[in-house]
């Protein structure tokens, strides 16, 4: 049987001086709890497909 996958949700915040802080951020569409990737040239929601393009 396969072990069961960890939580991968500590890539999207820091700790800086002791306070938490996110990397990413979030889909205006979708709302609050669902982040953006960010690519070379944009910002894309996986979730609804919202893209954002960088100047």
């Amino acid at each position: 049987m396969a072990g069961k996958k960890t939580s991968q949700k500590w890539k999207f915040y820091e700790v800086k001086d002791g306070k938490i802080s996110r990397k990413n951020r979030f889909c205006p569409r979708c709302g609050p709890g669902v982040f953006m990737a960010n690519h070379k040239d944009r910002w894309t929601c996986g979730r609804c497909g919202f893209t954002e393009w960088k100047r």
